[in-house]
């Protein structure tokens, strides 16, 4: 391993694999099939302090670094993908937004449950018409005395139904575009805010997507998250900690699925001997193995600069772009090792697979992350 993790990191990472083995793995299958939320896992997850890891003890977190985060959650996908996506979302984009934007006050009444893992929360962002372009999003927000009432729909937000805190965005400001959008801090059970309808998708399944309808639900003043027109701010920093989120859990899935190839190669036989012993086999053994580790690095970069204060947008997008293709390439050549028994719901590489679909679209497609790294690039070249 070309990164040197540290003792404390090391044991981050060893004990959340034996929980993730022992604990998230074993209904994992089960739930894929059912579409049964983890809560019970997530108040287990919640005990170990991997529900809000980067935030500091004061405000119910770990204070852990961005690194031993990564190889957390790694090890949860490793698992369970669905499990996974959940804990991201929790981590890089809930906490750290209200962390980073949020008042005392906001801190102490709706952080300190998020970060111990006590409640779970969602991220309110794309919308029916408004996915990778977030300035055409319709929801608004408009200011009646010491009130905002919100009114539009969000699409495809993860936790949407199980969470118990939303933060949405929505225009205060229709005519200054990107700097008229503004970020809410939304309760359960705020009169007018609705659950609408839950995806039934191809993988993550196990994690509720659903649409979340505001329908003149009525916020106070104090609900809103920085100032008003902070909120795509607001969630560009997010995305830039979410990304790396991403990554890491195409990281643990490519490597539950090499695993189960391995080890399926090394078992299975096919003229006269085990086809782990054929050149063909092999050399996709070779190439998965170095895609992984190639991605393992870009993230462990990523979380190094974001550890040190260093502007990191570019490089989360380049590690989430990487290890996002990367996955979907390998968990493909899974099942192809496994031949027709990787097409069947017997073995897990058929889970891997579809679960990795979509870690090239949420959170930035790989088209949005080609946009950023270039964008990165050809300004700073502009520079003298």
């Amino acid at each position: 391993m070309l990164f040197k993790l540290t003792d404390e990191q090391l044991m981050i990472q060893n004990m959340v694999r034996e929980f993730s083995r022992k604990v998230i793995a074993a209904t994992a299958s089960e739930r894929d099939k059912t579409k049964e939320f983890p809560a019970e896992n997530f108040r287990q997850m919640g005990e170990l302090g991997l529900m809000g890891m980067m935030i500091p003890e004061i405000y119910g977190g770990e204070e852990a670094d961005a690194v031993s985060y990564v190889l957390a959650l790694s090890e949860i996908a490793y698992s369970c993908a669905s499990t996974s996506v959940v804990m991201s979302v929790q981590n890089s984009i809930v906490c750290e937004s209200l962390y980073k934007f949020g008042t005392e006050e906001q801190k102490l009444k709706f952080l300190v449950p998020l970060a111990s893992g006590e409640i779970i929360g969602a991220f309110a962002l794309t919308e029916p018409d408004a996915g990778s372009d977030p300035v055409s999003q319709a929801t608004t927000a408009v200011r009646e005395g010491d009130s905002y009432v919100i009114n539009g729909t969000k699409r495809f937000i993860t936790s949407g139904k199980n969470g118990s805190v939303v933060l949405v965005t929505a225009k205060t400001n229709e005519s200054v575009g990107h700097r008229g959008i503004s970020c809410f801090i939304v309760p359960k059970g705020t009169p007018g805010l609705v659950v609408g309808h839950m995806e039934d998708k191809m993988g993550l399944r196990a994690s509720d997507t659903t649409d979340v309808i505001f329908e003149n639900c009525r916020v106070p003043i104090a609900n809103i998250l920085g100032k008003e027109g902070d909120g795509f701010k607001i969630a560009m920093s997010g995305l830039d900690s979410g990304r790396i989120g991403i990554a890491a859990q195409s990281l643990g899935v490519a490597q539950a699925a090499f695993d189960a190839a391995v080890k399926y190669a090394q078992k299975r036989k096919q003229f006269g001997s085990v086809i782990s012993k054929h050149q063909a086999i092999r050399f996709q053994i070779a190439d998965m193995a170095t895609q992984i580790e190639a991605a393992r690095q870009l993230i462990f970069s990523a979380a190094s600069m974001k550890d040190r204060g260093e502007p990191y947008t570019k490089e989360a997008s380049i590690a989430k772009l990487f290890a996002s293709e990367m996955v979907n390439k390998v968990t493909a050549r899974a099942i192809q090792i496994h031949g027709g028994y990787g097409f069947t719901k017997d073995y897990n590489v058929e889970r891997y697979y579809r679960d990795a679909r979509v870690f090239t679209i949420y959170e930035g497609t790989s088209e949005i992350q080609r946009m950023v790294i270039s964008n990165h690039i050809l300004r700073d070249k502009r520079k003298p």
